[in-house]
């Protein structure tokens, strides 16, 4: 299964840049992998339910109708670092095409793209930046991965 991880709007710090770079670099190792961003919004409006809906519109455009989507979201479910592998496996053992990952924006997700996705997760109870949330998610994911193949990162 092909797994795509989703984010809105650029990176501004060029340490998060190099640090995405180095773990999409590692995930290809592993399974198809392929990190998206998608162009800010733009509107005059800075009304968060208006800036969701524009941004869900976006989302929804994109995704092909066998998409697997997990919403990376603050209510979402949290799992450890073995957890979540667990939770990978089966995903990936699935009989979909692609699993899209969605860091949304930074008022968080429309209702309808909420009603459009099959999971959610958190990373955890803290809040972090939506473009910090993108390396930590691709470090956990590529945890996951050394996890399921039972090499040795996890533990170091």
């Amino acid at each position: 299964m092909k797994v795509e991880l989703w984010a809105i709007g650029k990176t501004n710090e060029k340490y998060l840049e190099t640090g995405i770079e180095i773990f999409e670099k590692r995930l290809s190792h592993y399974l198809p992998f392929k990190f998206m961003i998608l162009p800010d919004v733009k509107t005059k409006l800075k009304d968060p339910e208006l800036l969701k809906t524009e941004e869900g519109k976006m989302l929804l455009a994109r995704l092909q109708p066998d998409d697997h989507l997990v919403l990376l979201d603050e209510n979402g479910k949290e799992f450890s670092s073995v957890g979540l592998s667990e939770w990978l496996e089966k995903r990936l053992a699935g009989h979909g095409k692609k699993m899209v990952f969605v860091i949304g924006g930074a008022f968080g997700f429309s209702p309808d793209v909420y009603a459009r996705a099959h999971e959610k997760l958190a990373l955890s109870k803290l809040t972090f930046s939506h473009q910090m949330v993108r390396l930590f998610f691709l470090e956990q994911l590529y945890r996951a991965m050394t996890i399921l193949k039972n090499e040795p990162y996890h533990n170091n």
